[in-house]
């Protein structure tokens, strides 16, 4: 392998869904790798057993396919510097963190969760740090022989980085510049659990270093950790192998107030979730934007601009685009706020692009699915044709659409009540009669007849034009009312005509 080749990775824990900030990383990570030609790598983070939510990681890998960025080397598509679950790297972090033990650089801590407890309880701002550690029973305050005999008799312990007091740690950041970090405000943070398994901070620095990683791109919420992660590879491997780091500007809240969270969404009714998770324990459904009716090009769309842009007006970019044009320089430092309704106006912009046919093979399974009966394709282009300029999302079609296969679920009485007369009544009684005499069924001739009879009976058309509206559609909404007449035939026309008499008679 080339030793300068661009190697990135995104290292999600399998815990649940993969919020839309996550996916904004994989596919950052991702265009800058394929610019470079260099590999995109997926690592399971799954050191925290007790975190482990079955079915999490097939689902990272479904919704990855999905938004087009398929990793080069993963768990699931192999790779020379596997493996790529963190559980099945167990063995190799052990002796990392023992040597950090022995060069004084970490240390042993045999508190329980008890005695943390109580120190949390008389000391309100308690952190395992320089201030408390020496009041604490560790292989610091803790006779040499002590130590030894605790871990013999298979005492559990963890293993805790040894922060030092007052020594300022640089980073240099590709999107922030130089970053300075006061030691003294980082805590001894946990290396290696009592099960033997890593912790983030440890596996991250060891298994970056074992894969060859070159750049490390993660949101900015990591960013207090930074000191720790580059103290690690400055004690383990030295700094020259540590990778170059960017730390992401965060998607913020549509008031620009903090963070976007699955609450969130929740509360104002949209998604954060790329794909629709369900918790396999509570059984808890967290909507995605898949399901919502996005495409996974005007998603990626979206993620892309959340945070940059290349400098000109242009907002709408293919992947191929974004490959050419994407530039950490122009990665915004400052938090991005979403957007729900731009994010809807992106999916619209990439259905404007898009063929009628190429359009109808995304439709046709979600309104069959809608209305649970199989339609047939040329009918299903008719009406994507007819309806695709009132819709922003997918789902719409089954709102704008779906009455042209089945009759309305209900229909908007109370919007033709207040101007209904026996005048009217009359004439679509006389209408329903007419429209059976017809030889040649499309809009023209069934426009041409229904304003005939409003001359003929003495009505406005355009005071029935509501009426017939909401007859065949159930709503006051849809395209051309002549045109729904043509399309669902002379039969349903008549049928759903009479229907709404019924009800208004």
């Amino acid at each position: 392998m080339n030793e300068h080749k661009v190697r990135v990775r995104f290292a999600p824990s399998p815990t649940g869904g993969l919020h839309l900030g996550g996916v904004r990383t994989v596919l950052f990570n991702y265009l800058f790798a394929k610019q470079q030609g260099g590999d995109f790598i997926l690592r399971i983070e799954d050191t925290d057993q007790s975190r482990f939510v079955p079915g999490a990681e097939e689902y990272i890998f479904n919704t990855l396919t999905w938004c087009g960025l398929v990793p080069d080397e993963s768990p699931v598509h192999g790779g020379s510097y596997g493996p790529y679950r963190q559980s099945e790297r167990k063995p190799m972090y052990l002796p990392y963190a023992q040597q950090l033990v022995e060069a004084g650089q970490a240390y042993y801590a045999f508190d329980t969760p008890e005695q943390l407890d109580n120190m949390r309880k008389e000391h309100p701002n308690f952190q395992y740090n320089h201030q408390f550690r020496l009041k604490l029973s560790n292989s610091l305050t803790l006779p040499k022989e002590e130590v030894a005999q605790k871990i013999a008799n298979g005492e559990p312990y963890v293993i805790r980085i040894l922060m030092p007091a007052n020594e300022t740690v640089v980073l240099h950041d590709l999107i922030r510049g130089e970053v300075s970090f006061d030691t003294a405000q980082s805590d001894d943070k946990v290396l290696l659990k009592a099960d033997g398994m890593p912790t983030y901070h440890l596996a991250v620095v060891v298994d970056d270093f074992h894969m060859k990683i070159t750049h490390a791109f993660r949101g900015e919420e990591w960013l207090p950790s930074a000191p720790i992660h580059v103290l690690l590879w400055k004690y383990l491997f030295g700094l020259d192998a540590m990778p170059k780091w960017a730390h992401l500007p965060l998607i913020l809240k549509p008031d620009g107030h903090g963070k976007l969270s699955k609450r969130d969404g929740e509360r104002l009714g949209f998604p954060v979730f790329a794909k629709e998770w369900k918790d396999p324990t509570t059984g808890e459904l967290t909507s995605g934007f898949k399901e919502r009716g996005f495409l996974p090009e005007a998603f990626i769309n979206m993620l892309a601009m959340l945070g940059w842009n290349d400098g000109t007006d242009q907002e709408v970019f293919s992947l191929e685009e974004l490959l050419q044009k994407f530039n950490l320089e122009r990665v915004h430092k400052g938090g991005a706020r979403f957007d729900f309704e731009k994010a809807t106006w992106f999916n619209q912009e990439w259905m404007k692009r898009m063929s009628t046919l190429a359009l109808t093979e995304k439709v046709q399974p979600i309104l069959e699915a809608s209305l649970q009966s199989k339609l047939a394709t040329e009918k299903v282009m008719q009406a994507v044709e007819m309806t695709r300029e009132r819709c922003a999302l997918l789902n719409d079609f089954i709102t704008q659409a779906g009455f042209l296969f089945a009759t309305p679920a209900s229909y908007d009485i109370a919007s033709i009540q207040p101007k209904w007369d026996e005048k009217k009544q009359h004439f679509f009684k006389a209408f329903v009669v007419e429209l059976g005499k017809i030889s040649e069924w499309n809009a023209p001739a069934i426009e041409a007849r229904f304003k005939e009879l409003a001359a003929e009976q003495g009505v406005k058309p355009g005071d029935c034009m509501l009426p017939l509206r909401v007859m065949l559609v159930g709503g006051k909404f849809g395209p051309g009312v002549f045109d729904i007449a043509a399309f669902i035939g002379a039969a349903a026309t008549i049928e759903r005509i009479e229907q709404v008499l019924g009800q208004l008679g």
